[in-house]
């Protein structure tokens, strides 16, 4: 687990710092990773998307595939993934 995902996964970190991390997580092509945190429930709806506008970005189809079919998945997001 790195630096970055446990930071994009914390409670008591801001926003921003989230956001920052997640785009981190993005420069390194960390997709699963950014996988994870698309399913996790305590993050932000707009840190999800944004986690799943990074798998996009990284060009991680298969990952994608795999949270449009996840039911877990909010089903916003599972569209989003789909494209």
């Amino acid at each position: 687990m790195t630096q970055s995902f446990r930071t994009a996964a914390k409670s008591n970190v801001s926003e921003a710092k989230r956001r920052e991390a997640i785009d981190e997580l993005v420069r390194a092509d960390d997709t699963r990773n950014l996988a994870v945190l698309a399913r996790v429930n305590g993050l932000s709806g707009g840190l999800r998307r944004r986690a799943v506008d990074g798998l996009i970005a990284c060009g991680a189809d298969d990952r994608l595939e795999e949270l449009a079919s996840d039911r877990s998945v909010p089903s916003g997001l599972r569209e989003k993934a789909k494209r």
